[in-house]
């Protein structure tokens, strides 16, 4: 190059066309709002989820429902006993006619509760349930049971309700149920929240403004 030319400036880059943005983030939105909704959505169906893990595994001592009868019995027997229990706010009498049955295993055996409502107003109660030792309840079958509804009581009535259950002759080949004895099946009753009458907030007058 001749000592007094000026020096060529290399040519700019042209500049890149903005991406468009606006479909992305639009995506990206819509992800996020499907994602919470989700969340929300397993939250609710938490619940109902665990029960019904519960009830099919026998997971945390809770029993399992039962179609049909097992078919055959064994000679083992375990005994059964009966526990009943009403959280406060019901005013329930609530106990099993006997306390305890000896069962062989893969028999089907009827038991029945009896409860009486000691209040002065119609009340609706839901009972829980669970066996102990809670490793049990994968083998303790229920063919019928009144803890699968809801029970309305008028005040004094007293009704018998009954458990039409099993324990699985499969429970034999489990070794580690082998020293298992004795089963507890335990109930409790909770009240369940009256709703409110249709209609009976209209039939309040509003309160009058202050002159």
């Amino acid at each position: 190059m001749p000592p007094d030319a000026a020096p060529t400036e290399a040519p700019h880059a042209a500049p890149r066309a903005p991406v468009a943005s606006a479909g992305r983030h639009r995506l990206v939105g819509l992800a996020c709002a499907a994602f919470v909704v989700a969340m929300v959505g397993a939250a609710y169906a938490a619940v109902p989820l665990y029960q019904m893990l519960c009830q099919v595994t026998g997971f945390a001592g809770t029993t399992r429902v039962a179609t049909k009868a097992p078919e055959k019995e064994l000679a083992r027997t375990v005994q059964v006993r009966f526990d009943s229990n009403v959280a406060p706010g019901l005013a329930w009498n609530f106990q099993p006619d006997v306390g305890s049955v000896q069962v062989r295993l893969g028999e089907t055996k009827l038991a029945y509760f009896r409860v009486t409502n000691r209040g002065s107003t119609p009340t609706t109660g839901t009972a829980t349930y669970n066996v102990t030792p809670g490793a049990v309840g994968s083998y303790f079958n229920k063919l019928q049971c009144f803890c699968f509804t809801e029970q309305t009581l008028k005040p004094g009535e007293s009704v018998e309700m009954p458990v039409v259950f099993f324990v699985d002759p499969s429970m034999a080949d489990d070794s580690e149920m082998a020293g298992v004895k004795s089963i507890t099946l335990s109930y409790t009753f909770f009240a369940k929240a009256a709703p409110v009458a249709s209609g009976e907030a209209a039939s309040t007058p509003p309160a009058k403004a202050p002159l």
